[in-house]
């Protein structure tokens, strides 16, 4: 079979054809081609393009050509059962002259759907044309997009902006577009209304037009999801339209415009399950993915009473201009929706999380076991196994990659050490195993399993800093005064044996026994004393102290389910291991920095605009405190002060509600960029280098400073700053994409615990206050859910917004932000696709308050947590 199209591929012929694999293989059009000849090196099929004809159809030519030969070829196979070769195009005019030719061809549908015996298979055709098929006597619903050829004129000229189109999750008729380039005043640009949207999707790159300002809108506070139940009710959409075209103040207006064409779409298979449909027997239906930023899609599926409850993957192959949705096909049936192992399948998908086993390429690399530190691991490296190291960890950690020590010296100085496992050792540039982890860029931490970055081999083993055994490090040691202040830095590979591989509260106990004097414990005294030294003096140069709740949860030991859950409880042990992690960070950077100016792997945070903080100085206001954010001092300070003796949880709504104003940090080349300041921890520069078994630019910087130290050798893309700035590119995406998986992976399993609770009663606080909802922070399980006051079916209750305090009343009663109310939690798992917790406001009373609530941990506060901030 000989296909005239990018999707096909001859992998499989080899098998079928007796003859000497040497003697002819061609794979024509194939992506991936092992070929020991191309059609155009045969004599046998070699052709010139003629005189007037155009390069494409010389290629059609060509191929048919190809078929002929093939056809011929084959028949020398002395069998019963001839093979036939069957040419499969989509082009119309090359099928023709195939057929004129003698060639057996078809389009790719004729022959799926001529294989009786796999029906199914017709399912998963994608449609020929960009745009797709248009539905039958569907009236224009979106205006037509400009060609590519002139957008890219239009875009030269200054009269179209290109940017990445990102849709909201909170409103369906609303998104932003990220301007690329240096147009600053520019850079977000809002698009509202279903037509302006203009079938762009989550990601795509675009070209928008400005509006004229007096058409300029500001970000809705609306809650809008679409409920899908009658896809041609575009009235009902310009009804829904209306309501985000509120009066709002001018000084809050922001540039605003339109998409009028796309340069890239991004789309990829969608998870997620098909929406019920009222006629049994339909073959059109709608799927609902998973991403709520993603529309609904139009498919057709002979098998919709197979795939009811099941999550599946489609694929988006068109938009025409007459459909409320995209037209796609179903790809894959990944299993029964609220299974475990079938949701965790689809937060990875989803989340775009490399998790194949590692393959036998990768794994050729290891180490062979068993293994042991050779004369040649210890050239350049200093042995500190008589030091007392030991290692301080959440519970059950494995893959544990930091350790510390603490001791006098002999002048009276203190001598600290963090020594970090070196997992540059054992990953040589270059080789698969590298290649896989730089593509995965990070370990992924699920609530029930773990994606490692590298093989658990090197995760789990042979780079764990376990205890009472030899392990490789990296090590950063200072000489400090007992003011914290430091004398001397010097950095070594070393090779230590850990004392004592303790959890926090292990750790915590030590400290603050009365009893215990040993060499464990004097050290960790020692590194708390000093921890708490360094944390004041970051914090007094205007290092920010945030909020971010965190919550863990207790398994059942035999099916695997949570029994409890409850927000994580920092110790002192937490601040301490972090405070030395951070120096070492600093320190680092400092001397790669120094070292390789051009070609630093370092991590920087950038400062909020102005407008991100108005939130957090409204909600201040509301409670008579002021929040001042000219500077990440004025703005550490302001929190510090923001108390109330009467409301004592208060500072922390206000630390948590400063998390969601940042920007997240990122990873960047030195020689690609001036800027680098971390907002978060004021300080000038910054990298990672503690964690290398699960971020992979911690080997980076590992790899960096052996060169400095002339510990190892340097290679040609370690320092070259465009390879370097593309890694970077793929490390940001991968980071936030581990959190947002991770984040979701909370949810469902919090989803699991309330299933059997049947109806909980707890205090929450509001975060947040929208036009027509609420966001209520639920403190004892780190739970956030939006609770609205519309209700399908019921009567809309007299809903009053005030932006300025911010405040929503509702019929008589008035929401304040930070508000403390109760609520009844309950799983509401009548929509299976999107199960969710359901709240009810019980304080303040009052009938008109007890409405559902939306999806918990709306993922657009992700990527905010401590681990992207620093």
């Amino acid at each position: 079979m000989v296909w005239n199209t990018p999707l096909a591929t001859l992998g499989q012929l080899p098998s079928l054809c007796p003859l000497p694999a040497s003697c002819c293989w061609d794979l024509f059009c194939s992506p991936s081609p092992p070929p020991p000849f191309f059609k155009n090196l045969f004599r046998e099929t070699y052709i010139q393009q003629e005189q007037g004809e155009s390069s494409n159809d010389r290629n059609d030519r060509a191929i048919r050509v190809a078929v002929k030969w093939y056809s011929e070829h084959l028949k020398k196979i002395e069998d019963e059962e001839k093979i036939q070769v069957i040419f499969l195009t989509n082009d119309r005019t090359n099928k023709e002259k195939a057929l004129e030719e003698g060639i057996t061809a078809y389009t790719c549908e004729e022959y799926i759907k001529s294989l009786i015996a796999n029906p199914d298979l017709v399912d998963r055709l994608a449609c020929v044309s960009d745009e797709g098929k248009e539905i039958e006597s569907g009236k224009i619903i979106f205006p037509e997009h400009i060609p590519l050829s002139k957008l890219q004129q239009g875009i030269k000229s200054g009269i179209y902006l290109q940017g990445t189109y990102r849709a909201s999750r909170d409103n369906y008729l609303e998104a932003t577009v990220w301007v690329h380039g240096d147009a600053e005043e520019n850079k977000e640009i809002i698009i509202q209304g279903l037509k302006h949207l203009n079938r762009a999707v989550h990601e795509d790159i675009v070209a928008v037009e400005l509006l004229a300002k007096d058409e300029w809108v500001a970000l809705s506070s609306v809650v809008l999801q679409d409920d899908g139940e009658n896809e041609d009710d575009i009235e009902n959409e310009e009804e829904k339209e209306n309501i985000l075209k509120t009066s709002v103040n001018k000084d809050i207006l922001r540039p605003t415009g339109k998409v009028v064409g796309i340069i890239k779409r991004n789309w990829r298979p969608f998870c997620g399950m098909l929406s019920k449909s009222q006629i049994k027997e339909a073959r059109r239906h709608l799927f609902t993915p998973a991403d709520r930023r993603i529309p609904r899609i139009r498919i057709e599926t002979r098998q919709a009473d197979t795939l009811e409850g099941q999550r599946i993957i489609v694929a988006i192959d068109g938009w025409p201009r007459n459909s409320r949705y995209p037209n796609g096909h179903f790809v894959k049936n990944l299993g029964s929706a609220g299974d475990k192992e079938t949701e965790t399948e689809v937060l990875l998908l989803e989340h775009d999380v490399p998790h194949q086993p590692f393959s036998q390429g990768v794994l050729s690399f290891l180490p062979k076991m068993p293994w042991s530190i050779t004369e040649q691991d210890m050239k350049y490296r200093e042995d500190l196994r008589h030091l007392c190291v030991c290692s301080v960890d959440p519970p059950g950690c494995t893959d544990i990659d930091d350790a510390l020590h603490c001791r006098e010296v002999e002048n009276g100085n203190v001598e600290v050490g963090v020594h970090i496992a070196d997992v540059s050792h054992f990953i040589r540039p270059g080789n698969a195993l590298d290649e896989e982890s730089a593509k995965r860029g990070t370990t992924v931490y699920l609530c029930e399993k773990r994606i490692d970055m590298v093989p658990e081999l090197l995760s789990s083993n042979l780079c764990s800093l376990r205890s009472n055994v030899d392990r490789l490090a990296f090590s950063c040691i200072w000489e400090m005064n007992h003011k914290a202040e430091i004398l001397k830095t010097r950095f070594t590979k070393s090779i230590i044996n850990s004392k004592a591989s303790l959890t926090y509260a292990e750790a915590q106990m030590r400290i603050d026994s009365t009893t215990m004097n040993d060499d464990i414990t004097t050290s960790l005294r020692g590194l708390n004393k000093l921890a708490k030294i360094l944390k004041k003096k970051r914090i007094d140069n205007g290092a920010l102290t945030l909020s971010s709740p965190e919550v863990r949860f207790h398994m059942d030991s035999e099916t695997h389910d949570p029994i409890d859950l409850q927000t994580k409880e920092l110790k002192e042990t937490n601040s301490m291991v972090e405070e030395f992690m951070l120096l070492a960070n600093v320190s680092v950077a400092q001397k790669i920095y120094e070292e390789f100016p051009e070609f630093a792997l370092l991590r920087k945070h950038p400062a909020p605009p102005p407008s991100n903080y108005d939130i957090l100085v409204k909600a201040a206001k509301s409670k008579n405190l002021e929040i001042k954010t000219d500077s990440a001092k004025a703005l550490a300070e302001s929190l510090d002060k923001a108390e109330s003796p009467e409301f004592p949880y208060l500072n922390t709504l206000l630390r948590i509600l400063t998390t969601r104003c940042m920007m997240q940090a990122v990873y960047f080349c030195s020689g690609m960029d001036n800027d680098f300041h971390h907002y978060g921890l004021a300080s000038p520069i910054y990298t990672h280098f503690t964690s290398p078994i699960r971020r992979y630019a911690d080997i980076i910087v590992h790899r960096l400073l052996a060169v400095a130290i002339g510990a190892d050798t340097t290679y040609p893309e370690l320092t070259d700053k465009h390879k370097l700035a593309d890694m970077c590119k793929n490390l940001n995406y991968r980071h936030k994409m581990a959190q947002y998986a991770q984040r979701a992976s909370v949810a469902f399993h919090t989803q699991l615990f309330f299933k059997s609770k049947g109806i909980v009663n707890e205090d929450a606080y509001i975060l947040f206050v929208r036009k027509n909802a609420v966001v209520v922070l639920i403190p004892k399980y780190g739970l956030e859910g939006t609770v609205f006051f519309e209700e399908k079916g019921k009567p809309t209750p007299r809903l009053d917004y005030n932006n300025e305090v911010p405040s929503l009343t509702v019929e008589d009663t008035t929401l304040h932000v930070f508000d403390k109310v109760k609520v009844n939690i309950m799983l509401d798992a009548s929509n299976i696709q999107h199960q969710k917790i359901r709240m009810v406001l019980v304080e303040p009373k009052g009938s008109k308050l007890n409405f559902p609530s939306g999806p918990i941990r709306d993922i657009s506060t992700d990527g905010k947590d401590d681990d992207l901030l620093k």
